[in-house]
């Protein structure tokens, strides 16, 4: 595919040169190219191979590539509103789900840029393989991280695009090719990866050198691996081993436990499974930047919003209402509007102290996924408990759920109210539970737009398909 092609000739010189930020990219370096022999020959240029990924996830925002999963998905849910939806042409035909191969925004190409990470990733699989040279502990960290990071691409792969070339070579050879396999055979390679990863990566957080133990949450350990098995197997209805997973994170209450709702997003938060560091010069998360408004309210830079729908989803009582949501009222036409935005992240000012680090998963995940999985198991006393801890920490009473459907949209509204703007929960959730059609059949004309159910899927860049012989496009495009 042109996916690979283009991978190789742009990482070749640069994909080493890493920003310079504290603790997690210290790593000394540079090599020149990934295919140097030098690359994989110490265990410095090794992790640096690894940091490297880290770092773009990073500095690329959250208006490109992985990030992007809180914005664009958010605006083609239920959850985020455009502002001026007929100026800003970049991101209308997502909102509107209106997607054609023709008006796909940039940030919103997903595909190129995941599977350029997963290229990083199979070619670091490929030099740690069979690996003599680095130290023992050193070379088993590094393949779970760059197993448990092809995963994590893979599975927002699959929940936006449905079948997917399964790359799992550096060969262009082969890749040029590739089909796209069906989702169920990349679950499979997923799971597969992520169980040998949770097997190798190291129980506790460590530092750039992965010798020494760290305070910083900002590389995948064991405990990341499980999560994402957790969430992997919810999705593919396997509940046994989903609640087992989830179980294995919960129960190790030496690095996890529920904080208080204002110390949540904050770095090296105990709910934090794994973040990451900020790597820009002057700021603090992307997410912070990109939802404040400014007390004028939105602006063409300041674009979304939160929507009624989300606002209105809030129980009385819920303080997340209150701690994780933020208001600017101004006036439109001579009336007073009020815009509600996501508080999760704080801190939007540029050159000042680092407080804050992007979440990627976190413990109240886990409590939902578990009590999913039990719910759907039929163990209901114990998917309402699950359920109560999460509620418990918004403020609110225990469950009012007691049957197997009842505790399924108790799950579901609560994974609503919080994980509201987190990579794309919402978006990922109404289609994972059928629930698409019926709630964007009521949406997408209030944006505008008219709901095809093929738009639940974005569409393959077309220069893949131009490229690729064997690559089909998603109905509907």
């Amino acid at each position: 595919m042109k996916f690979s092609n283009k991978i190789i000739c742009w990482l070749s010189p640069m994909l080493l040169f890493i920003v310079s930020c504290k603790k997690l990219v210290e790593v000394p370096g540079p090599t020149t190219s990934m295919r140097s022999a030098n690359v994989f020959s110490n265990d410095a240029t090794s992790i640096a191979v690894l940091t490297g990924i880290y770092t773009s996830l990073s500095q690329w925002g959250v208006t490109y590539g992985l990030p992007a999963m809180s914005v664009y998905p958010g605006l083609s849910s239920d959850e985020q509103i455009l502002y001026a939806p007929g100026s800003n042409t970049s991101y209308l035909p997502v909102y509107q789900n209106n997607l054609t191969v023709a008006n796909l925004p940039g940030g919103l190409d997903i595909w190129t840029s995941t599977y350029g990470l997963i290229y990083r990733c199979n070619l670091a699989i490929e030099g740690l393989t069979n690996n003599t040279a680095l130290t023992p502990a050193v070379e088993q960290q590094l393949m779970g991280e760059a197993k448990f990071t092809r995963a994590f691409c893979y599975f927002y792969l699959v929940n936006l695009y449905g079948d997917v070339p399964l790359v799992t070579s550096t060969s262009y050879t082969i890749n040029a090719t590739l089909p796209r396999t069906p989702k169920d055979q990349v679950y499979r390679q997923m799971i597969a990866d992520l169980t040998e990863a949770a097997g190798v990566m190291s129980d506790h957080y460590v530092d750039a050198t992965l010798a020494n133990a760290s305070s910083e949450r900002v590389r995948p350990i064991k405990w990341a691996a499980n999560a994402l098995l957790a969430r992997t197997y919810l999705y593919t209805g396997k509940y046994d081993s989903a609640e087992m997973q989830a179980t294995a994170v919960i129960n190790n209450t030496s690095l996890y436990r529920l904080t208080g709702r204002d110390t949540v997003f904050l770095k090296n938060s105990n709910e934090a499974i794994w973040q990451i560091q900020p790597v820009n010069i002057g700021q603090n998360t992307s997410d912070g930047l990109f939802f404040i408004l400014p007390s004028s309210g939105p602006n063409y830079s300041s674009t979304t919003y939160l929507s009624n729908h989300l606002i209105d989803s809030f129980e009385t009582g819920d303080q997340r209402l209150v701690d994780w949501v933020n208001s600017v009222t101004v006036p439109v036409g001579g009336v007073p509007t009020t815009y509600f935005y996501p508080y999760k992240y704080k801190v939007n000012a540029p050159n000042v102290a680092v407080t804050e680090y992007e979440m990627v998963m976190r413990l109240a995940e886990q409590y939902l996924i578990r009590a999913e999985a039990r719910a759907q198991q039929g163990h209901l006393s114990d998917a309402a408990a699950d359920l109560n801890v999460v509620r418990a920490r918004a403020g609110l009473g225990n469950t009012g759920a007691s049957t197997q459907p009842e505790l399924f949209a108790a799950v579901q509204h609560e994974r609503q109210t919080e994980l509201f703007t987190e990579w794309g929960n919402r978006w990922l959730d109404l289609k994972r539970t059928g629930k698409v059609d019926a709630i964007m059949t009521l949406v997408t004309p209030e944006k505008g737009g008219v709901w095809k159910t093929t738009q639940q899927f974005y569409p393959v860049p077309l220069t893949d398909i131009k490229y690729d012989p064997n690559m089909v496009q998603n109905p509907g495009y």
